[in-house]
């Protein structure tokens, strides 16, 4: 056995003597030049995603991305990088590399599984059933929407800017008719989306008709067409866009909605849960690993929001209690949605302000808290309306050269019911900053990570980082008013009602209604609201859970090193080192962190 052992030992000295010096920096340039093929091969395939990374090669092009061929030719991609990465050595990759080994690894592994089960990794950056190619809460209708309106990141400031939307929107009728080829498959083989979702997609498809094509949401880049345009310019693409609206987007949108309405509507189906169509099970597992980034199972996640909820209705009590509030909870809830002290704006632009007062007011303990900031920009906009009524708060991402800012969009209904206990500073830290704003742009901004690792998106990190923002507030200044506090932990039990409700819903036969009554039962919000937000977890399964866990992750670390480290923990420097790497699978930001942590030691 010690001559076995010795020869082991004398093989691997040999061995080291015989890799050349300079292996680990070629076996670095093969893993960048891989990872950079990738990313320019991804753009190919998803050319929106690559229009909102900066990239505008691919500006004009509209794909219909879930179509079998198109599936197809995903899974040779997938499949291509994957034994390309299986074929390097992870042993001789230096820290920084292996993360980026490890993390690319897992995403074409998970983009092979998943398109074996149905989905396609879209445009729109999430899981998608091919079966279903919208729903109310996401999909291309709606992002068209955004984009021809010249509101997303569609860019609109040269011609060739307008002529490439001309040429990408014209496509669109083409994909609306492979929408509804894959719609009817999905009907003969009993894979359709719940009849409560399908109602609120009719409307929104007929929103956005109108019998004067200048009033259409579309014909936004011509009244904002730039003044350096010549005359010529301007009358070519104002009769070129007239005609695309007439002739393109408008029956486009008029036959999605008859569809919806004339055959699809009486074919949806009455239940709630994914479980209810063929492999809902395995799809929902899968799912749930994609999102969490984690191996917990659903039955673990229900029960750790059952526990949630119980620890954080003690933490309102107690708040409750505070106000000198007679009666119970529920009670007090109603008092928070319905009292009129609580409405205090009679237009849209107070809500707006307000938002932008809280970014004030925080700016001071920001910096003590960050060492990096973003450079990109930062703006607070109303949602627009032709998508405000099915929307939730939202930070959409700056362009990478800052020539788009970070925006954070509320959508305003109605700006006299705009209630202040709804969560707003908690709100604002989430979905604006330090929450998605810091997080992303810093990714972002930072050119020397691969490309594909600029722009990833992983939704227990990401989503995590902006929940575990929320708990940021007393130090930043806020929550010191009761009941801007009890909005606080308001958004805390909504996270933690949503891992009860969407692992109900999707694997233990959870219906709408009970699911939209759990709901207000233990939150202080609107059945209009619950409802909302109920149907949002039916469009996308699972894809709720990742804020919790991800948030319960990262606090959990940060308790980990405030111990170990004691007074050499410094919390700007956590924060710094969590957000350097850019969005990363948990299991990858936790073996990062703790290096970090030892290192400090």
């Amino acid at each position: 056995m010690k001559l076995l052992l010795y020869c082991f030992i004398l093989l691997a000295a040999v061995s080291c003597k015989l890799m050349p010096k300079d292996q680990p920096v070629r076996d670095s340039r093969r893993l960048a030049s891989l990872l950079d093929n990738y990313f320019d091969d991804r753009m190919k395939f998803f050319p929106l995603e690559a229009t909102q990374n900066g990239d505008h090669r691919y500006d004009d092009q509209l794909p219909v991305d879930f179509t079998d061929s198109y599936r197809a030719k995903l899974l040779a991609f997938f499949t291509s990088y994957l034994d390309r990465i299986n074929a390097m050595n992870r042993e001789l990759l230096n820290d920084n590399d292996r993360i980026s080994y490890d993390v690319f690894k897992r995403e074409m592994e998970m983009s092979i599984e998943g398109l074996g089960l149905g989905f396609v990794s879209s445009n729109i950056s999430m899981p998608i059933l091919y079966y279903t190619p919208f729903n109310q809460f996401t999909g291309l209708p709606l992002v068209l929407g955004q984009l021809g309106g010249g509101t997303g990141f569609q860019p609109f400031k040269t011609v060739q800017d307008y002529d490439n939307w001309l040429k990408r929107a014209t496509a669109f009728n083409s994909w609306a008719d492979s929408a509804i080829v894959y719609f009817k498959k999905g009907i003969v083989v009993h894979s359709v989306l719940p009849r409560a979702l399908v109602v609120k997609m009719i409307p929104q498809m007929k929103s956005m008709l109108t019998d004067d094509p200048t009033k259409s949401l579309f014909y936004g880049p011509i009244k904002a067409m730039p003044d350096s345009f010549d005359n010529s310019q301007k009358k070519r693409l104002t009769e070129a866009y007239t005609k695309l609206i007439q002739e393109q987007i408008l029956p486009a949108y008029k036959k999605l909605a008859a569809f919806l309405s004339d055959e699809y509507l009486p074919q949806s189906r009455t239940s709630t849960g994914i479980h209810d169509i063929p492999d809902g099970d395995k799809q929902y597992n899968y799912l749930v690993r994609f999102w969490t980034t984690t191996n917990k199972t659903p039955d673990e996640i229900y029960n750790i929001g059952l526990a949630e909820v119980e620890r954080i209705r003690g933490e309102m009590e107690k708040v409750k209690n505070s106000t000198g509030f007679n009666g119970d909870l529920k009670a007090f809830f109603e008092y928070m949605k319905n009292d009129k002290k609580f409405m205090p704006y009679t237009e849209p632009k107070q809500v707006l302000d307000a938002f932008a007062a809280i970014q004030k007011r925080i700016e001071p303990n920001l910096k003590k808290m960050f060492g990096r900031v973003p450079k990109t920009g930062f703006e607070i906009r109303q949602t627009e309306a032709f998508r405000a009524a099915s929307a939730s708060a939202e930070y959409n991402q700056g362009s990478p050269d800052g020539s788009r800012p970070g925006i954070f969009y509320i959508p305003i209904l109605d700006a006299t019911k705009f209630n202040v206990t709804s969560g707003m500073e908690s709100l604002f830290l989430h979905e604006a900053i330090p929450g998605h704003h810091y997080q992303v742009s810093l990714q972002q901004e930072d050119t020397l990570l691969p490309r594909f690792r600029r722009f990833a998106w992983y939704g227990a990190f990401g989503e995590g980082w902006a929940l575990y923002s929320e708990s940021l507030g007393r130090e930043l200044g806020l929550y010191t008013d009761p009941y801007q506090y009890m909005g606080a932990l308001g958004d805390e039990i909504h996270r933690a009602i949503r891992l009860v409700v969407d692992v109900g819903m999707h694997q233990k036969g959870m219906t709408r209604e009970q699911a939209i009554q759990y709901m207000m039962d233990n939150e202080a919000i609107s059945e209009q609201g619950a409802t909302a937000e109920i149907e949002r977890y039916m469009a996308i399964p699972a894809q709720a859970l990742s804020y919790k866990v991800g948030a319960m992750k990262i606090r959990e670390l940060r308790t980990r090193y405030e111990k170990l480290l004691g007074p050499k923990f410094s919390l700007a420097a956590f924060h710094d080192e969590l957000l350097r790497s850019g969005c990363l699978p948990l299991d990858v930001a936790e073996r990062k962190m703790d290096e970090w942590a030892q290192r400090q030691k």
